[in-house]
């Protein structure tokens, strides 16, 4: 099967007098069709540059972009079965909502009757049936999110870039998006490549993610994958949040460094019944205890490292006093050493 993206050796340099940054940096890269995908990282991590690569609106230093194995390396965007969905929407403020959906039609010379209807589908599609004759400033951010989404699928394109397109919503808006956008890429069946510096975003909606830092892939793999066996430092600190704690404090290899998600760490008094069989135990000073609704947070100092621990109720603990920490034997991950 054909992949609907390939990104061969992929790089982008950007130039500045003497200055040089390279934005991608050596990427492969293979998305299937009809895979939600998404590019997740920090600010300036490439993530946004490989998206645009992708489409056309940068070109690439060196490296092979194939579209549907097609080389699109140096292709314009009108010419790539690509549409975009951007941040802040881009619409036509004095245009109506229906007229801002059949844009393309209109520069394609689509009869209006016929971009009426098509437009108005797509209303329909992305649940704004009804809104066609208002204008962009009478709708709600998500409303004009959705507005946007339609602008972009209607001239059907195989794969629909979105570039942090819920960035400028509020968090419940945020939330219902997402399970909105899950379900039309699932009804639509097409190509979705997310851009997001939110890792709970790209954990909760994708089906795989591509985790950037400068300019490269520090990991690829399922929201599971990532979260359950980060390889690197970076990963286990960007997705989700862990404790990366030496082996020598673990009893484990001493020159390593091991990453230990707070929620597999159970916390009692020191004074508790030993462990079982299989789970790993450490005694160390409770330092703070953050209560966070259904869930309470605990820092303890464990042999000079900071280590916490999330669990669903309240432990009878008090600061200062002296705590157990337990975990499965096999919860730590053993971390890539980084050059």
């Amino acid at each position: 099967m054909q992949n609907a993206v390939e990104l061969h050796n992929l790089n982008c340099t950007f130039t500045s007098g003497s200055f040089q940054l390279r934005a991608v940096d050596n990427v492969n890269l293979s998305i299937a069709p009809g895979e939600f995908f998404s590019l997740l990282g920090p600010s300036g991590s490439g993530k946004t540059t490989c998206l645009r690569l992708i489409g056309g609106f940068e070109q690439p230093t060196s490296g092979v972009i194939k579209l549907f194995d097609t080389d699109a390396s140096r292709l314009p965007p009108f010419e790539r079965e690509v549409n975009t969905v951007f941040q802040d929407y881009a619409l036509f403020p004095h245009m109506t909502v229906r007229d801002n959906v059949g844009y393309a039609l209109m520069v394609r010379g689509v009869s209006r009757a016929e971009r009426v209807r098509r437009s108005d589908e797509m209303l329909e599609t992305v649940k704004l049936g009804g809104y066609g004759s208002r204008k962009p400033s009478q709708l709600s951010g998500g409303q004009r999110q959705r507005v946007a989404l339609a602008r972009a699928l209607i001239n059907k394109p195989r794969i629909l870039l979105l570039d942090e397109p819920l960035g400028a919503l509020d968090l419940k808006l945020r939330e219902e998006m997402q399970i909105e956008l899950k379900g039309l890429q699932r009804q639509l069946g097409i190509t979705f490549i997310f851009v997001t510096h939110d890792q709970s975003e790209a954990l909760s909606m994708s089906d795989r993610v591509a985790v950037f830092n400068h300019g490269r892939i520090e990991q690829l793999g399922t929201p599971r994958d990532l979260y359950d066996a980060p390889r690197t430092e970076f990963v286990a600190r960007f997705v989700g949040s862990a404790n990366v704690i030496s082996g020598e404090t673990l009893h484990l290899e001493s020159k390593r460094q091991y990453a230990l998600r707070p929620e597999k760490v159970g916390i009692s008094s020191a004074s508790s019944t030993s462990p079982s069989s299989g789970i790993s135990s450490l005694t160390g000073q409770l330092q703070d205890i953050h209560f966070l609704g259904s869930q309470t947070r605990y820092e303890v100092l464990v042999g000079g490292e900071r280590v916490t621990a999330i669990t669903s109720g309240a432990e009878s603990c008090e600061i200062g006093s002296s705590v157990t920490l337990t975990w499965p034997a096999d919860a730590p991950r053993l971390l890539e050493v980084q050059m």
